[in-house]
């Protein structure tokens, strides 16, 4: 017996992503956006439109014909497989999958349908534990032949070490000018890599990467998991309800050769990038939003200075409204952080009840002997804010628009 449910239709979905991944190139990025799957989704659907005329081939069940074949598009045909179907699957939310999308599954990976399948699985993996049991006692002569083979082989092999002189002259001729080879071809590698490494001292002189050398102490003071307050919600103009909003985002740095990654998660969407001190307490932010195909979208700088006589530390940011269609804008911004610790694993929460329930991102610092520090990002009154002394900061006064514009800061 195969797997079922569930549990076969994710480790199905998994192995055709690391096949589509591998064959194609492009990354999948797992997590609620259904959009990240589309590509292995229309894949899958040249698979799936098949069907009606494979049953024969690929030894799966029989579908009935799609009479809108041949008039619809993807993803409007009868069997196509969506982006969404892969997510829902995928996280566990479906438990009887659609059996086209099993059957497309097994013919993607195995080419054969299910029912063919069931009579030679040929993925172990996909065998219930209840058979490999029976399978492994039903093998057990096999694998004691195996072990004879194992003996016989090793024996031959030490019946063939002993080599002549002769042997050995022969080997060395052939091996003298082979070595002279190596050593010429590693001169003119290191030759290469001198030039590589002068062009690299260009590229870090004229775009100024890493022009001061981080102490210990300064990772010290960055390195962890930071908040960060933004007034960029109120800078919309489809949407006026924004008016006297700011939003948190949590943060995680860490330290690497030289300069620091920079990982944000927001209320909406996230952003990854990177930090480098420019000279003492002086710190560049870069960052772009977090997507599944590399490309650079919405880039965000950000100067920010560590001295600070409280525990808020402003950033002067060339941001984003974020709005929709021609209304996305570029605008300047403030931005307050504040360092709450180090160490830990940050977990983002993702389709679960308490996600619909505050209409928000839950966020989780799990920390060793600490209790589990939840956060919920999401655009909230400024006047909410404990510390009245970030109002000031974060108002809409704190904007800066790239035109002079009626109408996209929001005020009251």
């Amino acid at each position: 017996m195969i797997k079922k449910g569930k549990e076969e239709i994710i480790y199905l979905l998994n192995k055709s992503i690391e096949k589509f991944q591998f064959e194609t190139g492009k990354s999948i990025v797992q997590n609620t956006n259904r959009k990240n799957y589309e590509g292995l989704a229309k894949v899958l659907s040249e698979i799936s439109n098949q069907l009606p005329e494979t049953s024969d081939q690929f030894g799966h069940i029989i579908y009935e014909p799609d009479p809108q074949k041949n008039k619809a598009e993807y993803p409007f045909r009868k069997y196509d497989i969506t982006g969404g179907q892969i997510k829902d699957a995928l996280m566990g939310l479906v438990a009887n999958p659609r059996s086209f999308l099993v059957d497309t599954c097994y013919v993607y990976l195995y080419q054969m349908g299910r029912q063919a399948f069931e009579i030679n699985p040929i993925d172990p993996l996909l065998i219930s534990k209840d058979s490999i049991d029976s399978l492994n006692k039903d093998s057990y002569s096999i694998i004691n032949e195996n072990q004879q083979l194992r003996l016989q082989l090793s024996a031959l092999q030490k019946e063939k070490k002993g080599i002549d002189n002769e042997k050995l002259k022969y080997y060395r001729f052939i091996l003298i000018p082979i070595i002279i080879l190596f050593f010429v071809g590693l001169l003119f590698l290191l030759q290469q890599q001198k030039e590589v490494t002068n062009n690299w001292n260009t590229i870090k002189a004229d775009f100024n990467i890493l022009p001061y050398k981080v102490t210990q102490a300064e990772i010290d003071s960055l390195e962890g998991i930071w908040l960060c307050y933004t007034s960029s919600p109120q800078a919309r103009i489809s949407d006026p309800n924004r008016f006297h909003k700011v939003v948190a985002n949590i943060v995680e740095i860490k330290y690497k050769n030289g300069y620091f990654s920079y990982y944000r998660y927001g209320a909406s969407f996230n952003h990854t990038g990177y930090i480098q001190f420019e000279s003492p307490h002086i710190l560049s932010i870069h960052s772009k939003i977090k997507n599944s195909n590399n490309k650079v979208e919405y880039p965000r700088h950000s100067l920010l200075s560590l001295d600070s006589k409280n525990s808020f530390f402003d950033a002067i940011s060339a941001s984003w409204n974020f709005d929709a269609g021609n209304n996305n804008r570029i605008i300047g911004i403030r931005e307050v952080y504040t360092k709450l610790g180090k160490g830990g694993q940050i977990e983002e929460v993702i389709n679960s009840p308490e996600n619909a329930s505050c209409q928000c991102k839950i966020i989780h610092w799990i920390q060793p002997d600490k209790p589990k520090e939840t956060f919920y990002l999401k655009n909230i009154s400024l006047d909410s804010l404990k510390d009245t002394s970030l109002k000031e900061l974060l108002d809409e006064r704190s904007i800066l628009l790239k035109d002079p514009e009626e109408g996209l800061v929001i005020i009251k």
